[in-house]
């Protein structure tokens, strides 16, 4: 558990270095789809630290995992919105809120939650995260405007297709579920 919280934050660490960071962000698809994924799995990392650290916060006010995904999903969608990445490369205060929204308020609550959700939950997330995904492909591809004004218009269609392609990913994970026998496994 504690080799696990270091890999989390030594990835968190190496993640907001300044050379690694501006090149993440020099590229629309690789800073929504790589360096702001990365910063929740690196929260997911320190998640079982910070559990043992403060038992009864996440006892408290995630007991059956509701309000954890909840947040996650808060976070996750406001940083999909366009505006919102523009402004993490213009305003620092923008940025460090990313630096601490994605791993602790977003990675941290969807590790803590996962295991306490019903399958069925979980199934909602999956087609939420999918048609979110879909809309977004849709937004970035078919806009005839330049949605944010640091990044180029390729940029911004590629990031769609890549948008695309997690919906399409996300959903054919949730339809395989239904073909795979869970028996063996519980």
């Amino acid at each position: 558990m504690m080799r696990q919280a270091m890999y989390g934050l030594v990835l968190y660490v190496f993640l907001m270095l300044p050379p690694v960071a501006n090149l993440a962000e020099s590229v629309m698809t690789i800073h929504m789809h790589m360096q702001m994924p990365l910063f929740v799995i690196a929260g997911m990392l320190m998640t079982p630290f910070l559990k043992q650290q403060f038992p009864r916060f996440f006892a408290k006010w995630n007991s059956n995992g509701v309000p954890g995904i909840i947040l996650f999903m808060i976070v996750v969608i406001y940083w999909m919105i366009p505006r919102t990445m523009d402004e993490a490369l213009t305003i620092q205060a923008i940025e460090i809120f990313k630096f601490i929204s994605l791993p602790f308020l977003a990675g941290v609550p969807l590790r803590d939650s996962w295991k306490k959700i019903r399958l069925v939950g979980k199934n909602i997330i999956f087609v939420t995260l999918s048609v979110i995904c879909g809309f977004m492909a849709w937004l970035y591809i078919f806009s005839p405007e330049q949605l944010c004004n640091n990044y180029l218009i390729v940029e911004q269609i590629t990031l769609g297709w890549a948008f695309l392609f997690l919906a399409l990913s996300i959903m054919i994970y949730f339809v395989q579920q239904f073909f795979v026998d869970r028996s063996e496994c519980e």
